[in-house]
């Protein structure tokens, strides 16, 4: 046991993966109990937080659950794209600690003064870029120190929230959270657009698959796309009218879907661990759609949100972790078969979430209950078959 918790503790992949899983499971079932007693008509005391329910609810998928994939992802790749070494053990420890105090900080927010737990909830966001920034300096290059001002972005958002809730703004909580939202599917946005095109023209150059077929990937359409998708956050920031954001939003959408568009997703359709990336950038597309549609005046723009957060960022966070964990750790990049099902359980979460905002009240809640169980489900297979991988000794690469 012992060994095992060193291992974790060890490597970025193995010890924010494994929490931010295990949060998922956490965070919505605190969420699921809470809504389940009041919707059969019971009441819950005092939580432990400060906030409504559903804040913390949004707030901790946000900046609690995300930025635990973010640390993992950052931290193992940052040293590839550089040719440097990885972050020392105690680093990573601290950081994960770090991490962990954010989310026991907000957790007890009824008891902590509002201003320490905005301190140590704002503390793992700047510690892990400048962590990365030194990193990267080994072979600075612009579109990878782009993710350091993205970073910025996201804790620009918690920052909002945490205003609003030590009574130094008035209105700044809501945006806050979409900031923080919107800036996660822009990275994904970016991130997306280099992994699942470069991992799924390397899946068919090892089946023959003729050079003339191979994705394509067209800079005028990612560029666009891309700056679209990063004009949202801001105009949310400047507060710009919702018209011109929500505007943004559904051409960004627009051109993001026509960009994978290029990447053959049909091909992938045999191989979970490439297909789960194609759907959760599709995911991404046709959430900045509904947003953006919402905005205007079309739609639940709470239902839209959703899709991106579970769809985009839930979809493509797990797809990402997966892959990585099982390369790191010298497994075959196929992922098994309850992981293969919970990319499905977390695109039909997604789609079940958009669905219930046309439900009546009756079924409403119901709808919305079982959009949590399906995300808790994903959640738990994505966990409980990765444990050995999380958990175990590296292996020899597998074929």
């Amino acid at each position: 046991m012992l060994t095992d918790l060193k291992r974790v503790l060890s490597e970025p992949h193995r010890i924010f993966f494994l929490a931010a899983g295990l949060y998922a499971i956490f965070a919505l079932l605190v969420w699921e109990v809470w809504l389940g007693i009041h919707a059969a008509g019971g009441t819950v005391g005092d939580m432990p937080f400060a906030s409504a329910a559903h804040l913390w609810h949004a707030h901790e998928m946000i900046f609690g659950y995300a930025s635990a994939a973010l640390g993992g992802f950052f931290l193992t790749a940052v040293p590839n794209w550089t040719g440097g070494k990885g972050a020392a053990k105690h680093f990573v420890t601290l950081a994960a600690l770090i991490w962990l105090a954010g989310r026991l900080a907000v957790w007890f927010s009824g008891t902590l003064p509002p201003a320490g737990v905005a301190l140590i909830d704002l503390a793992f966001l700047p510690l892990l870029g400048v962590k990365i920034a030194l990193m990267l300096m080994k072979r600075p290059k612009p579109q990878n120190m782009a993710f350091l001002a993205f970073l910025a972005l996201v804790w620009s958002g918690n920052l909002m929230v945490h205003l609003e809730w030590m009574g130094l703004a008035d209105d700044t909580l809501y945006t806050g959270l979409r900031v923080g939202l919107l800036s996660l599917c822009l990275m994904i946005a970016v991130l997306g657009g280099r992994v699942t095109p470069g991992f799924t023209r390397n899946a068919m150059n090892r089946a023959g698959v003729a050079e003339n077929t191979l994705p394509r990937t067209r800079k005028s359409v990612d560029l666009a796309a891309i700056l679209l998708i990063a004009l949202v956050p801001l105009t949310l920031l400047l507060r710009a009218p919702d018209t011109l954001t929500g505007a943004l939003a559904a051409s960004g959408g627009v051109l993001h879907l026509l960009r994978i568009s290029f990447w053959r997703p049909l091909w992938t359709l045999g191989q979970p661990i490439l297909w789960a990336l194609h759907l959760g950038m599709a995911m991404l597309g046709l959430g900045l759609i509904l947003w953006g549609a919402s905005l205007l005046g079309w739609g639940s723009e709470v239902a839209s949100l959703h899709v991106l957060g579970i769809g985009a960022i839930g979809g493509m966070t797990v797809a990402v972790m997966s892959r990585a964990i099982l390369g790191h750790t010298g497994r075959a990049l196929i992922a098994p078969r309850a992981v293969a099902l919970a990319y499905g359980l977390i695109a039909a979460a997604a789609g079940l979430r958009w669905i219930a905002s046309t439900l009546s009240g009756d079924v409403y809640v119901p709808a919305i209950l079982a959009t949590g169980a399906l995300w808790i489900a994903a959640f738990v297979l994505f966990t409980v078959s990765l444990w050995p991988a999380f958990t175990g000794p590296k292996k020899q690469r597998e074929t």
